[in-house]
């Protein structure tokens, strides 16, 4: 029988046709009766059909419109706070009382009514809605960041007869958006002054110059009353902006404040009236009152609304929570186990750790013993015998010890963040040359020098050299000559890789982090507190309270009202732990008002959410891994991360960072958001020592000017080399005594090349912290104003 043909490897095989449309009989018999696993799991539920799929989304969808619908009516009426806006000028010279006036006279049965601190309140029947005006002062940076943080919509006001945005609506608009816009709208006022032929194209032009800040903003007509009807409306129907960092907390507007001493006269009460918004409010925890600091409060009363939509109240139907609060008069009371304490800082244990290294003064005495030289005074003549009976004494006039001070100074603070000693030697040359040029400059014009601080201009003048010099040559220093390398430089160490070598973010820490708080994991608090604030029984969202704020210094409050009685007074209900110290990290970005650099531990204005204090932040780059490099400066139009000891805050929170100038003026010279609260976040310096080729042969050359001894050379021998033109290497052998040294790279060294060798120290901040004080022109902290 013939023996039938078997395909080899070689047999053609062609691909199935792949169908989208297959039968139910295909798709059956290329699944072989196999079943998922899943739908042996779903086989007990209902699968539902294309009509029911259809009916399903229908009434998603008409469930959210509804939820909507139900917020904007409910908005700005009896059972909710009213609308409150912020009337900002875009043009100094604007009075925004000619536009108030439009909005108090719009329709015919406005309620209108004003609280003690100044707040305007119209409230519409027929809209069913309520409206709040504050107007901050204008050229007052921080009254108009404060009214911001608290507001709905802001209201910017300008004129078509002037010009409609000057220098300090240009300010107004960056500060605005930097801290976080509320709900925009834009009028424009006196279009019915100018020639009708001209009123379209006055208001494209105002048009034109509004859309550069705010490109989706139209802007209306304030005019007549019909006009302030329309704005009304727009107000009450519009999107509201979400403010992060301002809806995950409760926050008021003070409309009526009031101080009761206690009977020492120290400290005493103060009652803080208005209505209540964002999460609700615990009593037991802490409160922030804007330019006074953290407070407990003893009590929380609830009062009948003053502002009511409503003359006639017996005509209103009040709901049961707006009874509620009118029969009970405490709402709520602290208790004394669950109230949070003001304890900010953690007291360190000195016999928690071994003490086994000895203290300052005993590294300074036996520093001063081994630096001491002795000399004898022997007479001419005299035999080694004879001069062994005579009496040591002290060299006179020897200055040795004066000369090293800044080397003891920096053995002596050893984790601390002191800059090089490099840094202090362009301080002492800078001094000397500020001496020398301030003798020689002439006077000829006794006006024009009263404007100018020469001492500023110096420091400004060395400051942009050394900036300069940064940005050309990063991190380079020279190795001294006078002193050896390993001394000069014994903080610093070696790394393989700077991304890969281990750090330990524990090791040798300063005593100021034994006086922080630190979260096991910062994430995982933050999102358990917001859930926790969210799911709060006690909702007082929208009530006319009163808060009474324990333990306020008689005097802080004389000299903040005195200063602050016209600016809005803004208070900030805080979330557990946010009052604890630890170490905050800000991402920040230049801003394009000054090109001037900031120097890392600079003295700097913070706002952070609704926090304001001065410190002196470290700053490091920005970027991903675990270690993230030292900036010596904050370039212009640069990014990077601050680092700084300042009270806990949650994220999101925006940020802006103000330099303080000799004239007692703030410039915003960065904004950003809040990055994380993280200790353990390692700031390594970087150094590079530069060295030139000497004899360059075929992967060997001999370098020098790196190190001027050999005991230098063995010492970091182990460390690797790399040059300007991408060769790595490393350290053979020392040659001589003058610090030559034999190193072999991974292929021929150029001559024109230069060899560095990069050492890394941890930089820490500095424990700084100021509450800033908040005044009508000016500014203060809270030393000064103690003080």
């Amino acid at each position: 029988m013939q023996q039938a043909h078997r395909p080899g490897n070689l047999k053609q095989s062609n691909k199935v046709h792949k169908s989208r449309h297959r039968s139910k009989r295909g798709i059956s018999a290329a699944v072989k009766g196999k079943v998922n696993v899943k739908e042996i799991v779903r086989r007990n539920r209902h699968i539902l059909k294309k009509d029911e799929r259809r009916h399903q989304s229908m009434q998603i969808r008409k469930n959210k419109r509804e939820e909507v619908l139900s917020k904007k009516r409910a908005l700005g009426g009896n059972r909710n706070p009213p609308f409150l806006v912020c009337v900002v000028p875009l043009n100094a010279q604007l009075d925004v009382q000619s536009a108030l006036a439009i909005l108090k006279s719009c329709s015919e049965g406005v309620i209108v009514s004003q609280s003690n601190n100044g707040v305007l309140h119209i409230g519409l029947p027929n809209f069913k809605q309520r409206f709040s005006f504050i107007c901050p002062e204008v050229n007052n940076d921080f009254a108009l960041l404060d009214a911001l943080k608290i507001a709905d919509t802001v209201l910017y006001v300008s004129s078509a007869l002037d010009e409609p945005v000057d220098e300090w609506g240009e300010k107004v608009l960056a500060l605005s958006m930097a801290q976080g816009m509320p709900t925009p709208l834009v009028v424009a006022m006196d279009i019915e002054g100018v020639n009708p032929k001209k009123r379209t194209s006055e208001k494209q032009n105002v048009q034109k110059l509004i859309s550069k800040w705010l490109p989706e903003e139209k802007v209306m007509q304030l005019d007549k009353s019909s006009d302030g009807l329309n704005l009304l409306r727009r107000i009450g129907n519009q999107k509201r902006n979400v403010l992060h960092h301002r809806e995950r907390r409760p926050y008021m507007l003070a409309e009526e404040v009031e101080y009761v001493a206690d009977k020492e006269g120290d400290y005493g009460t103060l009652k803080i009236s208005g209505y209540l918004r964002g999460m609700p409010l615990n009593v037991n925890g802490l409160i922030h009152v804007t330019g006074l600091g953290d407070f407990q409060m003893s009590k929380i009363d609830g009062l009948d609304d003053p502002h009511p939509l409503s003359l006639n109240k017996e005509n209103t139907k009040p709901d049961s929570m707006e009874a509620e609060v009118t029969k009970v008069t405490v709402l709520q009371m602290p208790d004394p186990a669950k109230q949070e304490s003001l304890v900010s800082e953690n007291v360190p244990d000195p016999m928690d750790a071994e003490q086994t290294w000895p203290t300052e003064e005993e590294i300074e005495q036996s520093q001063m013993e081994t630096k001491k030289k002795l000399v004898k005074r022997v007479p001419k003549g005299w035999s080694d015998y004879q001069a062994a009976w005579i009496v040591e004494s002290d060299v006179e006039g020897d200055d040795s010890d004066e000369g090293n001070d800044s080397d003891d100074e920096e053995n002596e603070q050893f984790m601390s963040c002191e800059e090089d000693n490099s840094d202090n030697e362009d301080k002492e040359t800078v001094n000397d040359f500020e001496s020398v040029t301030e003798s020689e400059v002439g006077m000829p014009d006794d006006k024009y020098d009263a404007t100018i601080d020469a001492h500023e201009e110096h420091e400004m003048l060395q400051k942009l050299v050394q900036a300069r010099e940064d940005q050309q040559f990063p991190d380079e220093v020279d190795t001294p000559q006078d002193i050896p390398a390993r001394e000069r430089f014994t903080r610093y160490r070696g790394l393989e890789s700077f991304r890969t070598s281990p750090w330990d973010p524990k090791e040798n820490l300063p005593a100021d982090y034994a006086r922080i708080f630190q979260f096991e994991n910062y994430d995982r608090t933050r999102k358990r507190i917001f859930k926790e604030n969210e799911e709060s029984l006690i909702n007082m969202y929208g009530f006319y309270i009163t808060i009474h704020v324990k333990g306020v210094r008689q005097d802080l409050w004389k000299a903040f009202y005195a200063a602050n009685s016209s600016a809005p007074l803004a208070v900030f209900g805080l979330l557990p732990h946010e009052h604890k110290m630890s170490v905050m990290n800000v991402v920040l970005k230049r801003t394009g008002v000054s090109n001037e650099p900031i120097k890392s531990k600079e003295r700097l204005i913070f706002q952070v959410g609704y926090r304001r204090f001065i410190v002196n932040p470290v700053f490091s780059q920005h970027t991903n891994g675990g270690k993230h490099k030292y900036e010596r400066f904050f370039q212009p139009a640069s990014t990077c991360v601050a680092s700084f000891f300042a009270p806990i805050q949650f994220s999101p929170s925006t940020v802006l960072c103000f330099k303080e100038k000799r004239n007692t003026k703030l410039q915003l010279i960065a904004s950003g958001v809040l990055l994380s609260c993280n200790p353990d976040r390692l700031i390594i310096k970087r150094i590079i020592l530069s060295g030139h080729p000497y004899k360059v042969h075929k992967k060997s050359a001999v370098i020098r000017f790196m190190f001027f001894n050999r005991d230098d050379v063995l010492y970091y021998k182990p460390c690797k080399l790399r040059t300007k033109y991408g060769r790595t290497g490393h350290i053979k052998e020392p040659l001589g005594t003058h610090g030559h040294m034999k190193c072999v790279f991974d292929g021929q060294l150029k001559s024109q090349d230069t060899v560095l060798l990069s050492l890394y120290k941890r930089m820490f901040p500095k424990w700084t912290y100021e509450n800033c004080i908040v005044t009508d022109k000016d500014w203060k902290s809270s030393d000064t104003m103690e003080s």
